[in-house]
C-alpha cells in the first residue's frame, strides 16, 4: 500500500459537485492499493499513520500525533499512486490493485484507522472522479510505502 499523508487545516471532497466528506484540522490521506497488499500491510500503515508525530507541540516542534491532537481524517482512494512512467509519457497503472480487491482494502483501511484514532473517518467515493480541496498546513506531506516500510 502507498499513502500520501498531508497535514491540513481543512480538507473536503466532492463527487458531482456534492460534498461527501469534510474535515477541519488533521490529515488528508490519499491511499493506493496493489494486489500483493495484505492485512499486515494495512495494519502497519494504519498504525504508522495514527502515531506519526507531525503535529506541533507547545514549542512548535513536530512532536504530537493524530491521536494526541484528536485530529480528523479524510481518506481518498488514488490508484494513480502506482503509476509507472518508465516507458513513454503516458503513465501505466498495471501495478494498481484489482478494483474489487482495492475497494475492500480501502474500506478496511478506513475502519481500522477509525478504531485506532477513536473517531469516524471521512472518505471519498471509491472509483469516482472526485474534486479534493485542502489547505495544507506547513506544508507537511509524508509518503509511506508498506513494501519499503518507510
Amino acid at each position: 500500500m502507498r499513502a500520501v499523508v498531508q497535514r491540513v487545516k481543512r480538507a473536503s471532497v466532492k463527487v458531482n459537485n456534492a460534498l461527501i466528506g469534510e474535515i477541519d484540522a488533521g490529515l488528508l490521506i490519499f491511499i493506493g492499493v496493489e494486489d500483493s497488499d495484505s492485512l499486515d500491510d494495512l495494519e502497519w500503515l494504519t498504525a504508522k499513520i495514527s502515531r506519526l508525530r507531525i503535529f506541533g507541540d507547545e514549542n512548535g516542534v513536530m512532536n504530537k500525533s493524530l491521536i494526541d491532537i484528536q485530529g480528523n481524517v479524510l481518506v481518498v482512494s488514488q490508484f494513480t499512486l502506482y503509476a509507472s512512467t518508465k516507458k513513454g509519457n503516458r503513465p501505466s497503472f498495471k501495478k494498481s490493485g484489482d478494483p474489487i480487491y482495492a475497494e475492500e482494502m480501502y474500506d478496511e483501511f478506513i475502519a481500522v484507522l477509525g478504531e485506532l484514532i477513536h473517531k469516524k473517518v471521512q472518505k471519498g467515493e471509491f472509483g469516482k472522479n472526485m474534486q479534493v480541496e485542502l489547505l495544507n498546513d506547513g506544508p507537511v506531506t509524508i509518503i509511506l510505502d508498506t513494501k519499503n516500510k518507510e
